[in-house]
C-alpha cells in the first residue's frame, strides 16, 4: 500500500507536462505577436499608441508563458524529480518557493496590463478602476506572502541562544 501511493506522485507528470506544453505555446504566440508588430510599424507605419498595445499584449502572452513554466517545472521538481536540470533562480525546494516565483510574475503580468490599459487611448476612462483593482490585487499579493513566509518569526536560536533546534523543540513552552 505505502509504495501505491508512494508512486501516485508522478501522476503530477501529466499537469507538469501540460503546464510545459502551454508555456511554449504562450511564449510562441507572444513572440510571434512581436514580430508581427515589427513587421506592422516597419513597413506599414502603424501608429505609436496601437503599436505599444500590440506589444505590450504579446508580451503579456511571454508571460503568462512564464508562469505555467515555473508552475510545471515547480511541480515536476517538488513531486517527481528534484534534480532537474534548471537554473538556481528557477530550483524550487518547497510550495512555498513555487508560491513565492508565481507571486513575482503574477505582479509583473498585473503591471504589463494595466500599462496596455494606460496606453490604451479607447479605455482611458477605465484606467482609474483597472489601477485601483491591480494596486489591490498586488496589496493582496504582498499580504498573502508576507503573511505565510516560511521564516516568520524567529529562528530558534535567536528565541533562546545557545539552544540548538532540537533542543528548543523539546522544552516545554
Amino acid at each position: 500500500m505505502r509504495r501505491i501511493l508512494g508512486a501516485t506522485r508522478f501522476i503530477v507528470v501529466i499537469p507538469a507536462i501540460a503546464a510545459i506544453l502551454g508555456a511554449i505555446l504562450l511564449m510562441f504566440q507572444g513572440s510571434v505577436g512581436v514580430v508581427l508588430v515589427i513587421i506592422d510599424a516597419v513597413w506599414f507605419g502603424a501608429d505609436l499608441k496601437s503599436t505599444t498595445v500590440d506589444v505590450l499584449t504579446a508580451v503579456d502572452a511571454i508571460l503568462l508563458g512564464t508562469v505555467l513554466l515555473v508552475i510545471g517545472y515547480g511541480l515536476y521538481e517538488l513531486f517527481v524529480d528534484a534534480e532537474i536540470a534548471v537554473p538556481t533562480w528557477l530550483r524550487v525546494n518547497d510550495l512555498d518557493d513555487l508560491k513565492s516565483k508565481l507571486i513575482g510574475v503574477v505582479v509583473a503580468i498585473i503591471a504589463v496590463i494595466f500599462v496596455g490599459v494606460l496606453v490604451d487611448s479607447n479605455r482611458a476612462a477605465d484606467v482609474m478602476s483597472y489601477g485601483l483593482g491591480a494596486g489591490a490585487l498586488v496589496a493582496g499579493l504582498a499580504l498573502f506572502a508576507y503573511a505565510t513566509r516560511k521564516d516568520r518569526g524567529a529562528s530558534p536560536q535567536k528565541r533562546n541562544p545557545g539552544v540548538s533546534s532540537s533542543q528548543h523543540d523539546a522544552q516545554p513552552s
